[in-house]
């Protein structure tokens, strides 16, 4: 009897650490939900004004929704220029934090476009909504694929996550301002935002070390092949940001013209796009799969290689089989997306990716946002035909730069493990 009683606190101090330890597990799981959330947030954000500009030029007394388009600009010169610092307080000061500030910003910002009551005013509270949002890529990506044991499966998760918030945009914009007018489109979503920041500041756990403090979990590659590698990564990330900025905020516009006299409900053109994005957004998925299991330079130049016919073909394309074109390129537009973001996880260690994510995107989506303030004057001056021509001309350009990256063999031999001698790479981040 007395020999059960002495095994009774080791029998309790079990059960508290399994507790814990499920604790802990739920809290990450919950953590990664609201991260992958934030990502679809923050592109649903971005576009909730190309959704509803037409909606909105008509009642600030504008003709033409391609006046008010540039009004725009200034969030997605925000979401690159933004990007720098954000990424460095990310590494510096911690991401729990700057999650934190993402999360209510973005919220606040949107409410306040709500309020808006001309064109100069809704740019600059668009700009303010652009400053927050710069926040996410630099900083909650990192923060998600750390110690992650397939990194590409987790992006494409989190990429789908982000482009089923493109989707959301479009269904959620369309249906809120055709039956609640153009403000709600911007109100609900913001008390979403806040709702998320408060779930978020419970259950993400607390971050003691800043990640620039943290050891060293691998390698670098040589200063020669890490240049070329982020040489790639910069064209590629801007011209992936120019196609992504154009079909996002102009395929609303372009399946009106197109589909005149076939469907003209606004809810119902809304829900046509927003499938067209849910089918786009699961490539991610796949491709997420292949990154953790094959060399991915030939794939990523395979899947490029689609979206230079698609946009020719889709540029002379009308009604239903531009609709399914639309379909067709949306898939490898997004499903190219995942690879910038596996380059960095790749080949930079986790003390250093909030500032090379920032600074990639930095540049990134600064040339970009061009892509904006163009779409409105550019269409107006030459069609719809043009742009996707255009476009075309753009992925070509892509498929260049991603024959200049090294090849998986050579990258490999580069980055030996770390030895015993040196800081000890983590099992997790191992994988």
């Amino acid at each position: 009897m007395e020999r059960s009683r002495a095994f009774e606190p080791a029998a309790e101090l079990q059960a508290l650490a399994r507790y814990n330890a499920a604790m802990m597990i739920s809290k990450a799981r919950s953590t990664a939900l609201l991260l992958n959330a934030a990502h679809a947030l923050d592109h649903m954000f971005l576009l909730v004004f190309a959704t509803s500009v037409g909606a909105i030029a008509a009642d600030f007394g504008l003709i033409r929704w391609e006046d008010l388009m540039p009004y725009g600009t200034g969030a997605f010169v925000l979401f690159g220029l933004g990007s720098l610092p954000a990424g460095r307080l990310g590494d510096h000061w911690g991401r729990r934090k700057m999650m934190l500030v993402f999360f209510f910003g973005m919220g606040a910002s949107m409410l306040l476009i709500a309020a808006t009551r001309d064109a100069w005013q809704l740019a600059i509270a668009l700009t303010l909504m652009g400053a927050f949002s710069s926040i996410y890529h630099p900083v909650g990506i990192p923060m998600l694929v750390r110690g992650a044991r397939r990194p590409g499966f987790t992006i494409g998760v989190n990429g789908l996550s982000g482009n089923l918030g493109v989707a959301l945009s479009a269904a959620v914009t369309g249906f809120l301002v055709q039956f609640a007018g153009w403000r709600a489109a911007f109100v609900v979503p913001a008390f979403v935002a806040i709702a998320c920041g408060f779930a978020f500041a419970r259950v993400a756990p607390d971050e003691p070390v800043a990640p620039a403090k943290r050891g060293a979990t691998q390698r670098e590659l040589p200063r020669r092949l890490l240049a070329r590698v982020f040489a790639v990564l910069t064209v590629a990330s801007v011209t992936a940001g120019l196609l992504f900025n154009f079909t996002t905020n102009g395929n609303g516009e372009l399946l009106r013209e197109r589909f005149a006299g076939i469907v003209t409900d606004p809810a119902l053109l809304g829900l046509l796009l927003a499938l067209a994005y849910v089918f786009g957004s699961f490539a991610q998925i796949a491709v997420g799969s292949l990154i953790d299991r094959v060399p991915f330079k030939w794939l990523y130049f395979g899947i490029v290689a689609f979206q230079v016919p698609l946009f020719a073909l889709a540029s002379a394309a009308k009604g239903w089989s531009l609709y399914a074109l639309m379909i067709a390129f949306m898939i490898v537009v997004f499903g190219a997306i995942p690879f910038t973001d596996a380059m960095i996880v790749r080949y930079v260690d986790d003390r250093m990716r909030s500032r090379v994510a920032g600074l990639r995107l930095t540049v990134a989506f600064g040339v970009s946002s061009l892509a904006v303030w163009l779409l409105g004057p550019l269409v107006k001056a030459a069609g719809f035909a043009t742009l996707l021509l255009s476009m075309a001309g753009i992925a070509a350009l892509t498929l260049v730069a991603i024959t200049w990256l090294p090849s998986h063999a050579r990258t490999a031999a580069a980055m030996m493990p770390i030895t015993p001698e040196a800081p000890p790479q983590s099992p997790r981040a191992a994988d």
